[in-house]
């Protein structure tokens, strides 16, 4: 197969009037351009250049072949020249995948502004609890929280984001406040089922002798929308445990208590995935990120007031 390099090869070969004079042009020596010259010919299974005369004169086919070369080139060149355009302007579709809750209440409002501020751009954001994150070539750009299982993305941190186990006052007030890991065995769980986790196993370590306690709950109520978790317990029905970005505003209010204050969850730390080709992204991949990390590092849910 030809190559772009065998074109340009061969337009210095058609500019000049002579093998030598090409070999001047290339800076390599005539040996070089004639060995080369006989390999496209080979390729071609043609004769491009009349070599009989001191002077190189293309065949027939030479004078087609570099005439195309001209254009392709051309193209190629301003193909170039509009991609380079494209990597500094901030246009085209960006894709954007995050998770049901957060995506409604933080990512859906910045990309509504930055698409106003944009306007050249489409955004297209896709919301669900249940995303498939191994299909990373199919958006710009992942927001994930929880534990990361596949390496083979490029992540880029937006905020840690710490766990909390709570229940409501009314709850413990007719069930009662678990004092170890171990009592919520015999209390009503609440489980969230997301990102292929096991929702039934929750590992908690003591803060205090760093040991870690994981205990296997048996759930009442399970589901995979954040929100009809954490209503549930608002409502009443049992303990969960959800992220800090989630349950910060009713644990301020009192909606929901932080329970077993001497224990601590893993994080679920909040990120953005970008796919193995990242460092070749689009503006708008690279400005609308900008924004997120502003966004999400201030962490706009506000800080869990101690209790």
């Amino acid at each position: 197969m030809v190559t772009s390099e065998d074109l340009r090869f061969f337009m210095q070969i058609a500019a000049n009037n002579s093998l030598a004079a090409a070999a001047r042009a290339l800076n390599v020596t005539p040996p070089t351009v004639t060995q080369r010259l006989q390999a496209l010919e080979a390729k071609l299974g043609i004769k491009l250049v009349d070599r009989r005369a001191r002077a190189a004169t293309l065949t027939d086919e030479g004078e087609l072949l570099a005439e195309r070369a001209r254009v392709i080139l051309d193209d190629m060149q301003d193909l170039q020249e509009s991609l380079a355009s494209r990597a500094s302007d901030v246009s085209g579709t960006l894709k954007v995948l995050a998770p049901l809750g957060f995506g409604n209440d933080y990512v859906a409002p910045l990309i509504a502004k930055f698409q106003q501020r944009f306007s050249n751009i489409k955004v297209e954001l896709s919301l669900s609890d249940s995303p498939n994150y191994a299909k990373g070539s199919a958006w710009d750009l992942m927001i994930y929280i929880g534990e990361l299982l596949d390496s083979s993305l490029k992540m880029v941190p937006l905020a840690t984001n710490r766990r909390f186990i709570c229940a409501s006052p009314q709850y413990l007030a007719e069930f009662g406040r678990p004092k170890t890991p171990a009592d919520l065995i015999e209390h009503r769980c609440i489980s969230l089922q997301e990102n292929a986790e096991d929702v039934t196993m929750w590992r908690f370590v003591n803060t205090h002798t760093k040991a870690d306690q994981p205990v296997r709950i048996k759930p009442a109520l399970i589901c995979n929308e954040g929100r009809v978790v954490k209503q549930w317990a608002l409502d009443g029905q049992g303990i969960i445990v959800r992220s800090e970005w989630d349950v910060a505003a009713q644990l301020r209010s009192g909606e929901l208590e932080l329970l077993l204050p001497e224990y601590a969850l893993p994080n679920a730390n909040i990120v953005a995935l970008l796919g193995s080709d990242y460092r070749g992204r689009s503006a708008r991949t690279v400005m609308f990120l900008q924004q997120l990390k502003d966004l999400i590092t201030k962490k706009p849910w506000g800080a869990v007031a101690p209790q």
